[in-house]
This record gives structure tokens, C-alpha cells and sequence, in this order.
């Protein structure tokens, strides 16, 4: 089953808010909605969207902190939605690794083109890190990062964006071993603590594609240390 894109919208004026929200989920995207800077760096870490329309005029801090405090830790795709028009705002926030950014007022037509754009980056981002670009293939275990698809004996596995995550991660190191430590940090971000949430959600993986989850075939546990992926 093919997973439908996630998208944060960091925006704390309500109508604008609500009309891209309106328009990302007639387009057939998921949306999460945060108003303030601090709870979008949160809800960032908490629900891992796969883009991030952020609005730089925020009540509680400026949108270009909140960009520097996520490119600390991740590569989402950032797409800048703002009023500040000027070259000097639109450069620093280029220099600071936002994906593209678009200056308010904007046409449905470019906001969803700039999205898809944006997206394709960040699939491209993850192929370069996986040693098979665009898919990978374990034993009857198969991943697709285009489609953000996974099967297991070419019956479609449904995963949470989470669990999607860690699954990928780890199939992209087949053979090695990822530290505990390491996957929440490319998960959840540096400063998160989900050492229960990691255990939980590798559990529930397993049930979705172990044929005994005690007896692991594809995601082996390092005791004490982390996991590894069957490299075959």
C-alpha cells in the first residue's frame, strides 16, 4: 500500500492555515497543524512528517530559528511560506537549508508544484543513502522508497510513518548493526529520549513481518546494543 505524504504546516494565522490545510487534503496529503515554533520543532520530532511548510513570522520565535533547530538534526524537506518577500530573507533562508520558499500571496497551482518538487528531493536524499536507489530487496522482504511501499511475499505490509522509518533505516544498512542510540537520534532527533517508543515500535514491525516474531528473520536484536537487518 502506498503511504500518503505527510505534511507539517507551521502557520499561526488561522485562515491561511486552514485554506492550505484544505488544499493539501483535497490533494490527497496528510496534514498536521502547528501555530507556534516551539511546538512545531515538537511535533517535527513527534510524527516525522515527510515535508514542512513553515511560516516565518511566528508568535513565540522567528520561523528561521525553528529551521536552524531542525536542520541540526534533520533533512525534511523544509518549503518556506512567508510575507517577507525581500532577497536578503529569501537568501538567508536558502543559506540555511530550507528546500524552496514561496512568498505569500501564492496560486494553488505553485504552492502543490513547489510541494512535489520539494518531495522528490527528499526521496532522491534517501536513495543516495540506501545502497539500492529506489528499492530493496531481503529475502521475500521488499522496499520500495519511491512509493514508500513495503511487501512480504508480494502481500503489501501496512506500517505507521514511524514504523515505515525505522524500517527503512535499518534496510539500508543490511549486516550492520545500529546502535540504539543511532536510530532514535535519525528518528525522533538528538534530543529525544524514546528508548520505550523504539521498543515498542520494533516490536510491533516484527509482528507486521516476522513469521515468529521471537525467532526474528529479517530484524535481528544485538543485546544491549541495538538491531541489525538481515543482510540476505
Amino acid at each position: 500500500m502506498e503511504m500518503e505524504p505527510l505534511i507539517q504546516i507551521v502557520e499561526d494565522d488561522a485562515t491561511i492555515g486552514n485554506f492550505i490545510s484544505a488544499v493539501l487534503t483535497a490533494n490527497g496529503y496528510k496534514v498536521i497543524r502547528s501555530t507556534g515554533g516551539r511546538e512545531a520543532i515538537q511535533m517535527n520530532a513527534s510524527y516525522i512528517p515527510d515535508l514542512i511548510l513553515l511560516d516565518l513570522g511566528l508568535p513565540d520565535m522567528d520561523g528561521l530559528e525553528v529551521l536552524k533547530n531542525i536542520r541540526t538534526w534533520s533533512k525534511v524537506p523544509v518549503v518556506v511560506v512567508s510575507a517577507r518577500g525581500h532577497e536578503r530573507e529569501k537568501v538567508e533562508a536558502l543559506d540555511l537549508e530550507a528546500d524552496d520558499y514561496i512568498v505569500k500571496p501564492f496560486g494553488t497551482p505553485e504552492l502543490l508544484a513547489r510541494i512535489r518538487t520539494a518531495l522528490r528531493h527528499g526521496v532522491r536524499s534517501h536513495d543516495e543513502m540506501s545502497k539500492e536507489a529506489g528499492r530493496v530487496k531481503i529475502a521475500e522482504l521488499e522496499i520500495d522508497y519511491e512509493k514508500r511501499s513495503v511487501s512480504l511475499e508480494k502481500q503489501n505490509i501496512h506500517l505507521t510513518p514511524i514504523e515505515y522509518k525505522i524500517l527503512a533505516l535499518l534496510a539500508r544498512h543490511p549486516g550492520k548493526v545500529l546502535t540504539h542510540d543511532y536510530i532514535i537520534k535519525e528518528i525522533w532527533g538528538p534530543y529525544a529520549n524514546e528508548s520505550r517508543t523504539l521498543r515498542v515500535n520494533m516490536a510491533n514491525i516484527r509482528r507486521k513481518i516476522e513469521k515468529n516474531p521471537g525467532e526474528p528473520q529479517y530484524i535481528l536484536t544485538e543485546m544491549g546494543v541495538g538491531y541489525r537487518m538481515a543482510d540476505r
